[in-house]
Order: C-alpha cells, then sequence, then structure tokens
C-alpha cells in the first residue's frame, strides 16, 4: 500500500509541517534584518523562551508521557543526563563556553522541533479537529523558535549569515523532516511508545531552560525581564488548552 498518497490525512500533515518551517524562517529573516534591535533586547528573548521551555515540559509533555507510559519519568532522567553530558563533550572540544551554550541548546531545540513533525502526524491520524488544534499552538511557537535558535547560534560567536542558515536547518525544517520520516511507521507507534518519547523530550527541555536560560537571567536581569519571562509561561499556556496530544 503507498502510504504516501493525497489522503487528507497527509495533507493536512504535509501543509502545517511545511507551514511550521516557514512562520520559523520568518522569524529567523525578522530577527537578521534588525540585529542592532535584537542585541538590545537579547534578555527579553531569553526570558520569553525561559518562561516557554520550562512551562511546557512540566505542564504538558512529561504529565501527558507519563499517562501514556509509567516509565516516561526515567526517560525524562535520561533526557537530561543525556543533554548533561553532551554539554560536556562539546565544551571539551570546543573549549568555548559561549560556543558550547549556543550549541547545547540548539540542539535541544532541534530535538523538539524534530518531535513537533512527529506530533503532526499522530495528532491528525487520530483526528481532524485534534490535529488543526494541535498544529496551530505548534505553528504559533515557531516565530519564537525561530528568533531564539538564531540568538542561541549568534551568542555562541557564529556569523549572521551562517547563523540564519543553521538556526533554520535546526529548527525549521526538523519538523517537516520529523513528519515525513515518522509518516510511513505511525501506524505501529504505540501510546507506550510516544509516552517514553514525549518522556525524553520533557527531560532535554527541562535541561534547556533550567541550566542555561534561567542563570542567564539571573546574570543579566533588566526592567520588564520578569514580564517577559510571564509571556512565556502565558504562551506555554495558550499552547497547552490548544491542542490535545
Amino acid at each position: 500500500m503507498d502510504i504516501f498518497n493525497f489522503s487528507p490525512i497527509f495533507i493536512w500533515v504535509s501543509v502545517f509541517a511545511f507551514s511550521a518551517a516557514l512562520i520559523n524562517g520568518l522569524g529567523i529573516w525578522v530577527i537578521f534584518k534588525h540585529r542592532k534591535w535584537a542585541e538590545k533586547a537579547k534578555i527579553y528573548f531569553m526570558c520569553f523562551a525561559a518562561g516557554i521551555l520550562i512551562s511546557t515540559p512540566l505542564i504538558l509533555a512529561l504529565p501527558k508521557a507519563v499517562q501514556k507510559n509509567s516509565y516516561a519519568g526515567f526517560i525524562a532522567l535520561l533526557g537530561f543526563l543525556f543533554m548533561f553530558f553532551s554539554n560536556k563533550f562539546i565544551r571539551k572540544k570546543t573549549k568555548k563556553e559561549s560556543l558550547a551554550f549556543g550549541l547545547i541548546a540548539a540542539e535541544g531545540i532541534g530535538i523538539h522541533s524534530f518531535v513537533d513533525g512527529i506530533i503532526y502526524t499522530v495528532t491528525f491520524n487520530v483526528s481532524a479537529l485534534i490535529g488543526v488544534l494541535s498544529g496551530i499552538g505548534l505553528v504559533v511557537h515557531e516565530f519564537a523558535e525561530g528568533v531564539i535558535t538564531f540568538m542561541f547560534l549568534i551568542q555562541g560567536g557564529m556569523s549572521e549569515k551562517k547563523a540564519a542558515w543553521y538556526a533554520f536547518l535546526i529548527a525549521g525544517l526538523t519538523t517537516p523532516i520529523g513528519a515525513f520520516l515518522f509518516y510511513p511507521f505511525i501506524y505501529k507507534l504505540s501510546g507506550e511508545t510516544l509516552g517514553l518519547l514525549l518522556g525524553f523530550v520533557a527531560g532535554v527541555l527541562l535541561y534547556i531552560s533550567s541550566s542555561h536560560l534561567l542563570p542567564a537571567i539571573r546574570e543579566e536581569e533588566k526592567g520588564h525581564s520578569i514580564l517577559a519571562f510571564l509571556l512565556g509561561i502565558i504562551l506555554a499556556l495558550f499552547i497547552v488548552f490548544s491542542k490535545t496530544y
């Protein structure tokens, strides 16, 4: 049977996966064209990212993962340790703290974006309505994700052009890649397996927010940075209430 046909499910997955990449690229283009403004507002982007990345795994990903698989908490710990030792490895190889920061943050976002693509295939195979609601939530946050990834790589010492391309490859293209790689196998993916996958991602996101973003916020706290942090939490809540796994 030809899985990659033009069925309604495949069309919906394709539309949302490519829309996510497009919106992500738009965010990168905007920040690329306004670098001075971005440098001045860097801390606000980091606060905003921290609000999203620390809220989403705690209120959505990890609870949902545990519901699907009781071992998801252990896999979340594995995801956290994976990022911890990746950080150690990159620091040892690069000998540059700033570069390690950018690469580790981008690594986590890349994994998250890849899983976003997988989520499209899961939700649309359950229900078109659930798929549309989850797709809207995921696409909305892609703009901020593209901006944040670009800023991470800039802080890591990359040139603007290289950071823009790498940000799009890491945070933009990984979503459709994840969607289309897993689409042929989604019928074989059990709820328990998905729970383990969500648990791993939760651990990855918790590492990024707790070990990179929040310490940086404490060091560079500015006026209204707490407001930006709260806005990130509000956006995360919006995503939670506008999608269903």
